[in-house]
Order: structure tokens, then C-alpha cells, then sequence
């Protein structure tokens, strides 16, 4: 409507301006320089409108590539950001050919280094280390200054692949880098872990510390982990007692590190330093587990041992393990009678294959063949998980 009404405007006025103009159309002279050019105002219009319209082709014409650049571009970026799109899509759907190809073609645009790695990724998911690698190549190419993000991706990829060593070697390129990086010090400390390398672990300790890129579960849980690894791998008493005074207090609190410990210290025949430090850490931090370890260590003295089990018995008299550690103990001083009391009670709190079996051993010592026969099948059931003995075979001449 409004276009209408002013093409309705221009048309009068044009047909005011011809009638003005027929009637005299004027005269224009233009002298320059001994140049003249006469005309008529009304030609000097037209050749003004011409002459702006020429400018404008020629404006046009010298901008049109790289208009044309600019379109093809957009068109370009488009269809990469579809591909890149559909790719995502189809990798979610667990079609990795597909969603690697679709990145091929989307990694042609601005996309370029995401495409790249996710290639990477879907290229490993079909076990294509090869072409994984050449996608990683290609990434790297593609923009030199994310070369942290790169080297980050391949060590992941590496590490899941199993290849232990070259992510280890790939995240060394990393830390010449950058020495903090959170995410690499994360990655090289699981792939040292997977390595069994635990003294190299045990130096990274410091710097993922500093880093606090572990939460305080799964860094306590590491720590723990390297403690008992470096206790494992003493080769002699001297050796055990030296890594475990080197250990922080707070690891030495620690149950699953007093355990191993323990374990060691019976491996390398040191029962009485072992005892100790149960016995330390018992008064400390009750632990189900390490009681079990106090009733099995032979030391020359086991009387002392059941002594001060006893005595931690008095505040827990209904603590199925802490009697059947008692019971262990009196078996080894002969203490029969002594023994099946605390088995027999520890069995009426919580019966366990271990206890049926020990207080199975004990009646075939008293002589008590049919009895025995009977805890080692109630032991037998206890180790199916629940599942319901038969019934004994009845006794000749019983109804």
C-alpha cells in the first residue's frame, strides 16, 4: 500500500515536471578547458542518472567476488555445521563408520579440530588405530596452538586402547608444556597405576596434591594405595619397618594400611613387631579385619595374645570375631575346652563358614567324629550362600 502510494506520487510528479519541461526545456553549456558540451536540462538529467548507474555496476562488479567468496563460505560452513551435527548424532547412536565419515566431511570447515578428534574417537571405537592416529595427525595440523587439547585427547584414547606406554610418552609431551596441567596429572596418575610403577607414582603424589585436581576420597584412596604398594614390595624386615616409619601418620591409621602391614610382616617373619602394631591400632580404630589378622598371628607368646583379647572382650562380649580370635588363639595353647566355648558362642552370634570349619577341626581333636561331620556340612551351607542343607542320614534302628 505504501509503495503504491508513492509510486502514484512519482508518476504525478513526473508528469508535472514533463508538462513544466515541454514547455521549455532550458539549455545547459559546460566549457572546460576549450571542452563544451550543450544540452538541455533534461538530457543533462539523464546522462547524470546514467552516469550514477554506471558507478554503481562498476562498484558492483568490483565487489562481487568477494561477495561471492563470503557466500560460498556461509554455504560452506553451513553444510559442515550439518555434517558435524548428523555426525554427533549418528556417534550417539553408536554408528561409529557413519559418524566418522560425516566428521570427514564436516572437519572441511571452520569445525575443523573438534571434528578432527572426534573422528579420532569414533576411528578407535571401530579399532582403526591407524586411522585414529591420522585424525590425531590431522588435528595437530589443524590448529598448532590446541596442541595441549590434542595431545590430552591421544593419551585418553591411548590409555583406553591399553597402549599404557605411549600415553605415558604422550603425556610427558604434555607436562613439557605445561608441568600443572589438572587433566594430565589426572591421566598420568591412573596410567602410572595401570603401570604397577609405583615409585613414579609416588613422586607425582606432591604435585597432584598441589594441583587439587582430586577430591579428597579419591586422593586419600591413591595415597593409600602407594602406602600398601610400597610396604608390599619390601624385601626384608629391616626394609618393612623402614617404609612403614616413613609413612604419614594419617596412612598409618589407616586400616587397609596397617593390613598390608601385617601381611607383611608374617611374609618376612616378623609376627611380634606385627603384633604391635595391631594391638596399637585395635586400641585406636576398632576394625573387624584386623582383629581377624590379631587371632591368626603366631607369636611365641600366645597367651599374652589371648590375654589382651579377653580383655577387649570384657567391652564386647557379642563380637563374633573378636571370638573366634579368642578361639584360634586357645586352640593353639590347647585350651579345648576353652576353645569350643568361645567358637560355640562366636557360631550362636553369627555363624560363618570359617568358624564351622574351625570348630569342625576342633571336635575330630576331641574325638567327636559324628559332631564334627555336622559342622563341617552346617560350614558347607553357610558357603552355598544360604542354600538348605540335606538333611543328616538317619541313624540305623531311629525313627
Amino acid at each position: 500500500m505504501r509503495w503504491g502510494l508513492l509510486l502514484l506520487l512519482a508518476l504525478a510528479l513526473g508528469a508535472v515536471g514533463a508538462h513544466w519541461l515541454l514547455g521549455d526545456q532550458g539549455y545547459v553549456l559546460v566549457d572546460i578547458r576549450g571542452w563544451t558540451l550543450e544540452t538541455s536540462v533534461p538530457g543533462l538529467v539523464i546522462a547524470m542518472v546514467l552516469l550514477y548507474l554506471l558507478v554503481r555496476l562498476l562498484g558492483w562488479l568490483f565487489r562481487a567476488p568477494r561477495r561471492m567468496g563470503q557466500a560460498v563460505g556461509e554455504y560452506r560452513a553451513r553444510r559442515s555445521q550439518r555434517h558435524l551435527d548428523h555426525a554427533f548424532a549418528a556417534i550417539a547412536e553408536g554408528q561409529w563408520g557413519r559418524g566418522e565419515k560425516l566428521l570427514g566431511r564436516a572437519a572441511r570447515g571452520p569445525a575443523s579440530l573438534a571434528g578432527y578428534l572426534s573422528a579420532a574417537r569414533a576411528a578407535q571405537e571401530q579399532q582403526a588405530v591407524d586411522r585414529r592416529d591420522e585424525w590425531l595427525r590431522l588435528a595437530y595440523e589443524a590448529d598448532p596452538a590446541a596442541t595441549p587439547a590434542v595431545l590430552l585427547t591421544q593419551a585418553e584414547l591411548q590409555l583406553d586402547y591399553g597402549q599404557l606406554e605411549e600415553a605415558l610418552a604422550t603425556l610427558r609431551q604434555l607436562e613439557q608444556r605445561n608441568a600443572t596441567h589438572p587433566r594430565g596429572l589426572v591421566l598420568q596418575a591412573r596410567v602410572l597405576e595401570r603401570l604397577g610403577d609405583w615409585p613414579a607414582l609416588e613422586a607425582l603424589l606432591p604435585r597432584l596434591r598441589s594441583a587439587k585436581v582430586l577430591d579428597g576420597d579419591a586422593l586419600a584412596t591413591l595415597e593409600v594405595r602407594v602406602a600398601q604398594a610400597s610396604l608390599d614390595r619390601t624385601p626384608d624386615t629391616a626394609a618393612l619397618e623402614q617404609a612403614w616409619k616413613a609413612l604419614a601418620r594419617k596412612l598409618r591409621q589407616r586400616v587397609e594400611v596397617v593390613e598390608s602391614y601385617a601381611r607383611n610382616g608374617v611374609r618376612l617373619g616378623a609376627s611380634e613387631q606385627v603384633e604391635s602394631v595391631l594391638r596399637k591400632a585395635l586400641k585406636s580404630s576398632w576394625s573387624a579385619s584386623l582383629v581377624a589378622l590379631y587371632g591368626r598371628l603366631e607369636t611365641p607368646d600366645p597367651s599374652t595374645q589371648l590375654a589382651t583379647l579377653e580383655k577387649w572382650l570384657n567391652e564386647r562380649p557379642e563380637d563374633a570375631e573378636l571370638l573366634l580370635a579368642c578361639g584360634r588363639l586357645c586352640l593353639r595353647s590347647e585350651l579345648w575346652g576353652k576353645a569350643r566355648s568361645y567358637l560355640e558362642t562366636s557360631l550362636a552370634i553369627r555363624p560363618r563358614p570359617e568358624t564351622w570349619r574351625i570348630y569342625g577341626e576342633l571336635l575330630v581333636k576331641l574325638g567327636e567324629s559324628g559332631a564334627a561331620s555336622e559342622a563341617f556340612r552346617q560350614g558347607l551351607t553357610a558357603a552355598a550362600d544360604g542354600t538348605p542343607a540335606l538333611a543328616p542320614p538317619a541313624q540305623p534302628g531311629r525313627s
